[in-house]
């Protein structure tokens, strides 16, 4: 949840990073939308079927000054940064929002809600994984719950999360890539049934862009 920045209380210099790009967003509430993603490294989730296990070892990639990401970011002539991972709340977050909001930037942050949300954010997209508890204090601070369905058992297991989060969090059901083409009529279906949650495809992938 974004809330006035204040000085990091402990400033990190740098942080580990996969990857950075400027794109489209191609999934959740903003789908469609530029974006300047960071892609820090590191994750002890361990889902089956990431699409990015490159990511999980947060020592094979890159120190970058956060003097430098925000640079970046602004170069880009992006109006919002989204962080993601990865496990971006492993790492302490506080100096990178706070110099981002400093320049005007908005921040997102994409996370599975398993460690402490450390910094400022405008928007917070929790996407939990059965593969490892989130923690109770993420789901008053989401603004967007995105469940990536790999089988239908996953329908009932999003209710459970949907209860938990605040009445104006927007809910999602995302098929899972290798799975979308049996998992996609089945959440057509509940969807019309359960109206209160919408669809979300990954759009950048069809589009194969970053």
């Amino acid at each position: 949840m974004h809330r006035a920045p204040t000085i990091p209380e402990i400033e990190i210099a740098s942080l580990p990073v996969m990857e950075e790009f400027y794109t489209i967003q191609g999934e959740g509430a903003h789908t469609g939308r530029a974006a300047y993603f960071i892609r820090l490294g590191g994750c002890d989730v361990g889902c089956i079927w990431c699409d990015v296990k490159d990511s999980w070892d947060a020592a094979a990639h890159p120190q970058i000054a956060v003097k430098k990401l925000v640079k970046n970011a602004i170069d880009s002539g992006t109006e919002s940064v989204v962080i993601t991972g990865g496990e971006p709340t492993m790492h302490n977050l506080e100096k990178l929002t706070f110099d981002l909001i400093e320049k005007g930037l908005k921040t997102h942050i994409e996370t599975s809600g398993t460690h402490p949300l450390l910094g400022n954010w405008h928007w917070v997209c929790f996407s939990p994984k059965k593969f490892k508890a989130p923690l109770d204090d993420i789901y008053d601070k989401a603004h967007e719950l995105k469940i990536v369905v790999y089988s239908k058992h996953d329908l009932k297991w999003a209710e459970t999360h949907a209860a938990r989060v605040r009445k104006d969090c927007q809910l999602f059901l995302q098929p899972e890539w290798d799975k979308a083409e049996k998992m996609t009529p089945l959440i057509i279906d509940y969807v019309k049934e359960n109206p209160k949650w919408r669809i979300s495809l990954q759009t950048h992938k069809y589009m194969d862009i970053p």
